[in-house]
């Protein structure tokens, strides 16, 4: 059965978008510990990080990154925090959380925002995006 990010990808579910190559998308968290939670997500459906191949792992990285530079320019934090979970969704997925304090971290921790402002959050994290 395909995961619920897979059905984000083949265009099922609606997400906030920020950015998207030929393997990977990156959109906001709907349920965000901190304002601009973003989930990069290879288009693959592989359930566990250490699963995949070296080189894509790499290359999920180096997304991520692009991704995480893209969050620190828009959203005002001290850092951008990474975390690979995966008990929630059987797809492997990089959360980017900025920070200004370690609770932000903590997945306990939700944030409340509107779908304008997660629109709004989306499309300023994305012009900040270098492909």
């Amino acid at each position: 059965m395909a995961s619920i990010f897979t059905k984000i990808i083949q265009g099922e579910l609606p997400a906030y978008k920020i950015a998207e190559d030929e393997n990977f998308i990156a959109f906001l968290d709907v349920n965000p510990n901190a304002k601009g939670h973003t989930l990069c997500v290879p288009k693959e459906e592989i359930d566990k990080i250490f699963e995949m191949g070296e080189h894509m792992y790499l290359q999920l990285m180096q997304f991520s990154r692009k991704v995480a530079i893209a969050l620190e320019k828009t959203v005002p934090c001290k850092r951008v925090g990474m975390a690979v979970v995966g008990l929630e969704v059987p797809h492997v997925h990089v959360h980017l959380i900025p920070l200004n304090q370690m609770a932000d971290m903590n997945f306990a921790n939700k944030i409340s925002m509107s779908p304008s402002e997660f629109q709004t959050l989306a499309a300023d994290i994305a012009k900040n995006f270098k492909s």
